[in-house]
């Protein structure tokens, strides 16, 4: 059976971006066992030949409905599947899916019959969410850091505010894959781009997937430099709210 990415560059682009952040998740020591997923809306590379795809399993319901994801396409990391396999076997280890005309389920489409993410109805909450808002962001990832990301650590390096510049949003817990989770979630989106899942890991959103890694990354940064000063027997003082104010102003955030 040919691939879904076959003659299709620009969908196969999207696909290995996946793979690469995959890889960079698990050699951080993100995403131990399954855990962590990505969702990317490719939406925009779906052609004729795709939209005509019979599914290669059921229809599964997604637990909400979200009517700006009628017709739309995801590529999601499979549930219980690992990023490290993610990364070197893609298609295999993901799925794509196809949001069906109710806004309240899905069905496989291509590879193979891979189910995505347990987390679905979060991701897929917050891909409409990010369509409402008009931002162009196309991705979803959630990880597991080994850092403590509170907003302290916004201040650590002036680079965090260039690069994650709503700072992070705090969920207090919710139990996992639930729709109490989904909407706790898109209430923090609609101010960030970052939000803690408290007991449960970070998750990101952005443009593509590299750009939603990237703020979860240069958080981390901030919190290990944080973190080791403390372990030498001292507070740092950070960036102070008069210098993040300066940052705001000369990158216009």
């Amino acid at each position: 059976m040919k691939s879904i990415l076959e003659n299709r560059p620009a969908l196969a682009a999207e696909v290995d971006k996946v793979a690469e952040t995959a890889g960079y998740l698990w050699q951080k020591g993100w995403a131990e066992r399954n855990g962590g997923n990505i969702t990317v809306n490719i939406t925009e590379h779906v052609d004729d030949a795709i939209r005509a795809m019979e599914p290669v399993s059921g229809r599964f319901p997604i637990g909400t409905t979200l009517p700006r994801l009628k017709g739309c396409y995801f590529f999601c990391k499979g549930t219980n599947k690992r990023m490290r396999d993610l990364a070197r076997r893609p298609m295999e280890n993901g799925s794509v899916i196809r949001i069906l005309d109710d806004c309240a389920s899905y069905e496989i489409i291509a590879d193979k019959a891979v189910k995505p993410t347990s987390e679905l109805a979060s991701h897929l909450a917050m891909h409409n969410q990010m369509i409402a808002s008009g931002n162009g962001y196309k991705a979803a990832l959630h990880t597991h850091p080994i850092d403590v990301l509170t907003n302290l650590l916004w201040s650590m390096i002036p680079e965090t505010r260039a690069f994650c510049p709503k700072g992070l949003g705090i969920v207090p817990y919710k139990m996992p894959s639930s729709v109490e989770l989904a909407e706790a979630t898109i209430a923090q989106l609609r101010e960030y781009d970052v939000v803690m899942w408290e007991k449960h890991g970070v998750c990101a959103v952005g443009p593509d997937i590299f750009e939603a890694f990237d703020q979860v990354d240069v958080l981390s940064k901030s919190a290990q430099i944080y973190l080791t000063a403390r372990s030498m027997g001292f507070e740092p003082a950070g960036t102070t709210q008069e210098q993040m104010d300066e940052l705001k102003r000369a990158f216009n955030l």
